[in-house]
């Protein structure tokens, strides 16, 4: 059986999906950081405030691409999205990175 699934509702998924997670936000100096846990060390995402760049961890991107059977580019734009949505901050820039960011 096939299911036609808008982009707006896709996107509400993804966002629970990523809400679900449990991320940690962590500002350290001009960053804010997404991690696993509280005395995480590693994140998953960083926004830089200054500049709205958005850096998203790729295994992350990768999970995302692979879970809901899309590709990268729009996986990393829909965690962006939740990204601006979450921190109500405008993301200029995003862009993948291949390690978790060290905090």
């Amino acid at each position: 059986m096939k299911y036609l699934i808008t982009e707006s509702q896709l996107d509400r998924v993804i966002f629970s999906y990523l809400d679900n997670q449990d991320f940690i936000q962590i500002e350290k100096e001009n960053s804010i950081y997404f991690v696993n846990s509280k005395n995480g060390k590693n994140g998953e995402i960083r926004y830089d405030k200054e500049y709205g760049w958005c850096a998203i961890y790729r295994k992350l991107i990768k999970e995302i691409s692979s879970f809901f059977s899309l590709g990268e580019s729009v996986s990393e734009e829909i965690i962006s999205n939740w990204v601006e949505d979450t921190l109500q901050m405008k993301v200029t820039n995003t862009f993948d990175y291949c390690c978790r960011f060290r905090l």
